[in-house]
């Protein structure tokens, strides 16, 4: 398939995919339901073995194009840059295999990369974890430290999907580095955000893509430990909105489910879903508040008032350490399990905040 002509469209699209004719198909359709139409869509098979060309060849759209290529070395990045430099859009963008776009992705980014100016933009990192659990994480490159370690290349939360970039990034920056084995991604995110002096990129705090841990991992939270927050989260009553969840029926991928939620009515269900988020959002900012407003004594805490916070922390800590070991099976243990995971997963030990977290508690102690 290609796209005929010489005009140049506005977006390429990329899309490499290895052996997902399963859930390819929803990812595709998603990209094809965009309210930005003016693109063209790079499908690379990288050593494809199942039923992947036959899933593409069914797409009958002028727009998408088909690379049938050999496997190449760990992620098939060298397969990528043979479909990129054949790229003719102004704007580049990416898509997982495995993820899905919501109907305004390209729309929106390509209007936060005009009014920026940026060379590079991203839109707010949101995961499906299983089963169908929406989560959104924070990730600003505008916070320093953020920053810092983006660009060191030891810290990354932004899924490829949610990434738009400007086509003469390659001309300045290069291409997709094929001799690295893995985060080729993050290798290539850095390098434009480093030779733009660190000032040439956007953010666009919204969701407009949908990204699900891949098949191949084997971690449970995907490489992601606050997704275990969430994950906690989404088990306590009331907490989290009806919107932030997807019925998966049984035999169905996530991906599959979340696209027939979309595809009833996209503009209905991606502001539904946007409110939802934007309201999690305001609510974990305000627990946070009160905890640790409580914890430091603020406006409205006394004393007592965070001993008896300090008091039940450190019994709550207790009782679960006996619950693990298998002292109760009753609801009430799984609640103080679970809520114990939240504290664990938002203050890690072996962290900056795990550790701040640690001074807190030793400063309570000093002062009652």
């Amino acid at each position: 398939m290609s796209t005929g002509g010489t005009r140049r469209p506005g977006y390429s699209i990329l899309l490499p995919t290895h052996n997902r004719a399963d859930v390819l198909p929803f990812a595709i359709r998603s990209v094809l339901g965009q309210t930005v139409e003016d693109f063209e869509l790079l499908v690379v098979g990288d050593g494809c073995t199942d039923e992947t060309a036959a899933v593409v060849a069914g797409f009958k759209d002028a727009r998408v194009r088909w690379f049938d290529l050999p496997k190449a070395p760990h992620f098939g990045y060298a397969n990528r840059n043979v479909a990129l430099r054949e790229a003719s859009g102004e704007l580049v963008a990416f898509m997982a295999h495995d993820d899905l776009w919501l109907p305004d992705h390209l729309e929106l980014l390509a209007r936060c990369l005009e009014q920026s100016g940026a060379e590079f933009a991203y839109s707010r990192p949101v995961w499906v974890i299983p089963r169908g659990l929406i989560a959104p994480l924070v990730f600003n490159l505008h916070h320093t430290e953020t920053l810092e370690r983006f660009v060191g290349r030891t810290y990354n939360s932004i899924p490829a999907g949610c990434v738009v970039h400007r086509r003469e990034c390659f001309d300045k920056y290069g291409y997709w580095n094929e001799d690295l084995t893995v985060a080729g991604d993050l290798d290539m995110w850095a390098r434009i955000i480093e030779g733009g002096g660190r000032k040439n990129f956007a953010y666009l705090p919204e969701v407009t893509c949908l990204h699900f841990r891949a098949n191949w991992r084997k971690e449970a939270d995907g490489g992601q430990r606050v997704l275990r927050v969430w994950e906690a989260l989404h088990g306590v009553d009331n907490f989290m909105p009806a919107g932030l969840k997807v019925d998966v029926p049984p035999g169905l991928t996530e991906q599959e489910a979340c696209w027939r939620a979309i595809e009833e009515n996209p503009v209905r269900w991606s502001a539904g879903l946007r409110a939802a988020l934007h309201s999690i959002i305001e609510r974990r900012v305000s627990f946070s508040d009160v905890m640790i407003l409580g914890l430091l004594g603020g406006e409205g805490a006394s004393r007592p008032g965070a001993d008896k916070l300090f008091d039940t922390y450190t019994q709550l800590a207790g009782l679960t350490r006996l619950a693990d070991e298998g002292f109760g099976n009753s609801i009430g243990w799984k609640l103080l399990r679970r809520t114990r995971k939240v504290l664990d997963a938002l203050a890690p030990p072996d962290t900056l905040r795990g550790r701040s977290w640690l001074r807190v508690k030793k400063a309570l102690r000093r002062s009652l």
